[in-house]
């Protein structure tokens, strides 16, 4: 007959019990604390302790020191190891702080090649130099020590994480414009009869898509077939054919998108689409371009172009680094979402041909595009 323990009962709530329940039948949680778990509830349930030992399959001391740590703590405390040191630790806090140091500069102002810290790097370099600058706790430092202290203090110094400096002085006067620009546009559209009655001022954003690829394939494609394999086959290898420059102007009123294909983008090109622009639209009116800083837009020859045009064409900037504020990106977005994704072609005129084919799609079905966020504090 097993002889009764003299320790105390062990009286479980509704709740612990129910828990400890879930908890013995996981099979997601850590071994130890299944085994605990089930070690509480049988011992709740006034079981013996070798009975204990045999179903849960541990030792007796293991189970001993889970029900003394539950009498003593409660039962979170049973299911959990006792956070303990055996020594004190041997790196003391300067020298976790040299190696923090360490890793907020760069190698090559070490006299190093590399550019970035690695943890082997950064473990051999601390094991080098550690001791003479009066770390000798460091001397046998590998990458798991740097490591953890770098990770204590949440330092990645492997890693690059980028963000762009806003350069342009008058960021926010400009962002203001633009907006404005659209929110009277918006006033244009709502307040229209007819859609193709053009208002007095014509507000068109304006861009250039450059360095879109023209790729031929080097053997055939392979259609999809039941099967064998769903999607289309395609060779890896390729053939590049050059490139060219999608020039596009969007019509903020009815979403009409007026393009050019050229093989480069100087201002001749851009010269090219003012024109084009000049004809589309009627004599008497205003064209507004929206349009960001590009040398082509600002150049001698476009300027003296627009002299010979006086007040048919006005410019609004969007600031630098700022080409989110143009709405043609999204223009050029669909594009690149639509036909230009995946396209092959035997030669440069044939993608020509095949983005202008893709852009009188679109405007056979044209979207109006409008600005909707106009909270400068959100922006």
């Amino acid at each position: 007959m097993a002889r009764k323990t003299k320790r105390a009962k062990l009286l479980l709530t509704e709740e612990q019990r129910s828990r400890l329940e879930q908890l013995s039948n996981s099979r997601k949680a850590p071994l130890r604390e299944v085994q605990r778990a089930k070690i509480l509830l049988h011992y709740s349930d006034q079981v013996p302790i070798s009975r204990i030992q045999q179903l849960v399959n541990v030792s007796r001391p293991t189970i001993y020191k889970c029900i003394d740590k539950a009498l003593a703590a409660g039962v979170d405390a049973g299911l959990k190891d006792y956070y303990h040191r055996p020594f004190e630790p041997t790196i003391d806090d300067a020298a976790k702080a040299w190696v923090i140091n360490l890793a907020c500069t760069r190698p090559k102002d070490h006299g190093l090649a590399a550019e970035l810290w690695s943890y082997r790097a950064l473990a051999e370099y601390t094991r080098q130099h550690a001791p003479d600058a009066g770390h000798p706790c460091l001397a046998k430092a590998v990458k798991a020590t740097i490591w953890r202290i770098l990770s204590a203090n949440e330092i990645q110094p492997h890693k690059i994480k980028y963000y762009l400096e806003r350069r342009d002085p008058d960021f926010e006067r400009k962002m203001q414009e633009v907006l404005m620009v659209y929110q009277e546009v918006n006033l244009q559209n709502d307040s229209r009869p007819s859609s193709d009655i053009h208002p007095s001022v014509i507000t068109v954003s304006v861009d250039e898509k450059p360095g879109v690829q023209a790729i031929d394939t080097v053997a055939p494609d392979l259609p999809p077939k039941p099967g064998r394999h769903k999607s289309i086959g395609r060779d890896y290898e390729y053939k590049r054919l050059g490139t060219v420059s999608i020039l596009a102007a969007l019509d903020l009123h009815d979403g009409k998108i007026i393009a050019q294909v050229h093989d480069r983008h100087r201002s001749r090109e851009f010269i090219e689409l003012l024109k084009e622009l000049d004809d589309y639209y009627p004599k008497g009116s205003t064209i507004r371009l929206v349009l960001d800083n590009h040398s082509a837009h600002v150049s001698k020859e476009t300027m003296k172009f627009l002299k010979s045009r006086p007040g048919r064409f006005v410019y609004v900037h969007t600031p630098k680094h700022g080409s989110w504020l143009n709405l043609i990106e999204t223009a050029f977005s669909k594009m690149a979402r639509t036909f230009l994704r995946h396209i092959r072609v035997s030669s440069k005129e044939e993608l020509k041909e095949r983005i202008l084919k893709g852009i009188a799609e679109i405007n056979a079905s044209p979207v109006v595009y409008r600005w909707k966020n106009f909270d400068l504090s959100s922006v």
